[in-house]
């Protein structure tokens, strides 16, 4: 019997377990769930004789690629991917997935909420800003991306778009208007939304020659990864621009001085709160429970990310 851990210190929603295990009795499959472990040892510990790996935010690090002795998938509950050790499973023939496009709608709706916070004065009392006829640039058009746009086309917003690597037309049959440059978009856009993977190419990729590029009245939004804001850089705006706002829920390393010297700038979650959503947590689970059985049985590979 195939025997597949869902490790989770962060657990999923009931419902997501359920429908979990569900899939996974139906392929005749063992399902073994490790929720709240306090340490990583835990982990190592646990993928020692398991054939499939879930995971949401938790570390598939050397050590655990190198304890699973029969580990042959992983899969990453959510879109990024950067908290598993991809060149460690590759060396091994582990096979890395993740689920795309199943928490989009709950890190777009979080997008525009924190936007509407941020404007209103994080509902100080005192009159705000209205999103409507702002403009919006969406940094990276992916299944986040084009959902941003569809929640903002209804609060009126002016959206326009940078990604390399979509089609224009394909951004531009949505109502968004595309620009060719991340220096374009940053210098067009009073809010920029970050969706951008964490890479080598994107790590503190977004400094302050372009955030210093943003209109009056400027508003970073990032529901993607901290490290693709360069802290130094964020520092830096905020000293120099009194109406320069940032909005994230993955707060930077630099994220005590920032609330203590600009209150009222600033709205971190209080965690990386992007998927979490009852129904984000039942469709990220069931997906990667659906895609291990799918490889396993019929080596489908089609979310395959190393």
């Amino acid at each position: 019997m195939k025997k597949v851990l869902v490790a989770t210190i962060k657990p999923f929603a009931p419902d997501a377990v359920t429908g979990i295990q569900k899939v996974l009795d139906r392929a005749g499959y063992e399902s073994i769930l490790l929720e709240k472990y306090e340490n990583q040892e835990e982990l190592v510990k646990s993928v020692e004789n398991v054939d499939a790996l879930i995971v949401r935010s938790d570390k598939a690090d050397k050590e655990v690629i190198r304890a699973g002795r029969n580990l042959k998938i992983i899969v990453r509950a959510g879109a990024g991917y950067d908290n598993i050790d991809l060149e460690a499973a590759s060396a091994k023939g582990i096979v890395v997935m993740n689920t795309p496009g199943q928490n989009s709608n709950a890190v777009a709706e979080l997008a525009l909420g924190m936007m509407v916070y941020i404007a209103r004065n994080c509902f100080d009392g005192k009159p705000g800003r209205e999103l409507k006829g702002k403009t919006l640039g969406i940094h990276a058009y992916g299944n986040v991306g084009k959902l941003v746009a569809t929640i903002a086309a209804g609060f009126g917003m002016d959206i326009y778009a940078y990604d390399p690597f979509i089609e224009s037309y394909v951004i531009e049959k949505d109502g968004v208007k595309v620009v060719d440059s991340a220096e374009e978009l940053y210098r067009t856009c009073q809010y920029v939304s970050l969706n951008i993977p964490a890479n080598e190419k994107t790590k503190e990729s977004i400094n302050y020659d372009l955030l210093n590029l943003m209109p009056a009245g400027a508003t970073l939004v990032n529901t993607a990864r901290k490290e693709v804001v360069r802290e130094k850089s964020l520092l830096k705006i905020f000293t120099e621009r009194d109406d320069f706002k940032y909005v994230s829920d993955i707060a930077p390393d630099c994220k005590d001085k920032i609330e203590a010297n600009y209150p009222g700038r600033v709205y971190f979650t209080p965690k990386k709160m992007g998927a979490q959503t009852a129904e984000a947590n039942i469709n990220a689970g069931i997906a990667a429970a659906n895609q291990i059985v799918d490889f396993i049985e019929k080596g489908d590979t089609i979310f395959k990310v190393n």
